[in-house]
């Protein structure tokens, strides 16, 4: 019994710094201005993780649900944003002059949201490589081996989901021909 919970917080601990990596990269793409903090953002993951009976099918398995639980958080995080922005009446904001006012990147977040939703609909494994290496940081060989492909089927769906999501944000019409 000691051993089990020995072994559950070794297993807790290792989670928990890859998790902090994850975060902290997708934070690092939000700057400026961000008001989450990388130990809130794994925190709110990993609250979402263990709220519900989840199983894994292994470490890659949980780190693909540990991504779809943080753009979940960074999206439900955006929408705060956006809607503050719409009835607060205060003005953007950045914390020098060459940066992005945080507005315009909940505003990005949202629509990069929207375009993956969309990407869902059209093809499921499009959009949860996406989610998995964008959100989640996972490498083409994890993605390959969560999904039970090829790297190279996931190399050549990355970049088909890239020019969806291009199309869908910059709002390039598609090529009917």
């Amino acid at each position: 019994m000691a051993g089990d919970s020995r072994a559950f917080s070794e297993s807790f601990e290792a989670a928990y710094g890859e998790l902090q990596r994850l975060a902290r990269r997708q934070l690092r793409r939000l700057r400026p201005g961000q008001t989450l903090t990388t130990t809130s953002l794994v925190h709110e993951a990993f609250v979402k993780l263990v709220q519900g009976p989840v199983t894994t099918e292994g470490r890659t398995h949980f780190f693909a649900l540990a991504a779809r639980a943080m753009r979940q958080i960074l999206v439900d995080h955006a929408r705060r944003r956006a809607s503050g922005k719409r009835g607060g009446g205060v003005r953007p904001s950045t914390l020098d002059g060459d940066a992005i006012p945080i507005e315009a990147l909940a505003d990005e977040m949202l629509g990069i949201d929207r375009a993956l939703t969309r990407l869902e609909s059209l093809d499921g494994r499009l959009a949860r490589i996406v989610e998995w290496r964008f959100f989640g940081g996972m490498t083409e060989d994890e993605v390959a081996e969560s999904l039970g492909v090829t790297a190279r089927t996931v190399r050549r769906d990355w970049q088909k989901a890239r020019a969806f999501l291009y199309r869908e944000l910059s709002g390039e019409e598609e090529d009917s021909a």
